[in-house]
């Protein structure tokens, strides 16, 4: 059997490590990559050749709100993603698995507990699904958008106007007018100020 590839995804070094030690005894011949932002977990999930695992922290650098979750599952839409935080888990983590996560873990747990999700992640288990979101609901709108889409949606979010977006994304402004356009029909808001409105869906308040 070909060894797991799992991608570790947090902000802090020591936990970062932790989560190391949680994937070296559940899968001991696991190549694990790193990344400390989530610039840098796109990077790693987007160049990966294969990529078995995804352990993601909800809050670090560059990820706002389930904006993470939302990102890496539109990369890797068959790669298993379990969300790492402190954040309450009865709001976040039904919200984290409508973005496309199989499973959260709470930072308090034992190392029992992370090797526990580790290994029932890269065995196909996943947590028991929650009741479906209605059809409309807007968490299923954002899921649906493509990582592009997403990045200029959080551009608008950031209150960065199109030419900005595109400078930050490297194409031109029409490009982002476009992707706008797809952005208004996938949410069904008719302008920006209704699409900031809608992508405030992905805000999660944080424990202490």
């Amino acid at each position: 059997m070909t060894a797991s590839t799992i991608l570790v995804a947090d902000d802090h070094p020591l936990f970062r490590q932790a989560l190391k030690l949680a994937v070296g005894r559940a899968a001991p011949d696991a190549t694990i990559l790193e990344a400390g932002q989530l610039g840098e977990a796109i990077e790693a999930a987007r160049g990966a050749a294969r990529l078995d695992l995804i352990l993601l922290d909800l809050r670090m650098p560059g990820s706002e709100g389930f904006a993470g979750v939302a990102l890496l599952h539109a990369e890797r839409p068959d790669t298993p993603i379990v969300v790492i935080s402190s954040a309450d888990e009865a709001e976040a983590a039904p919200r984290a698995r409508a973005y496309g996560a199989v499973g959260f873990v709470s930072k308090t747990a034992d190392l029992a507990t992370l090797e526990n999700a580790v290994a029932r992640a890269l065995a196909g288990d996943r947590d028991a699904p929650v009741a479906a979101l209605p059809a409309d609901d807007i968490s299923n709108r954002v899921a649906s958008l493509t990582p592009t889409e997403l990045k200029v949606l959080l551009g608008v979010l950031a209150g960065r106007l199109n030419k900005q977006i595109a400078f930050d994304l490297g194409v031109s402004e029409a490009t982002v007018k476009g992707h706008m356009t797809a952005i208004l029909r996938k949410l069904g808001v008719q302008n920006r100020t209704q699409a900031v409105l809608a992508a405030r869906a992905l805000d999660i308040r944080f424990a202490d």
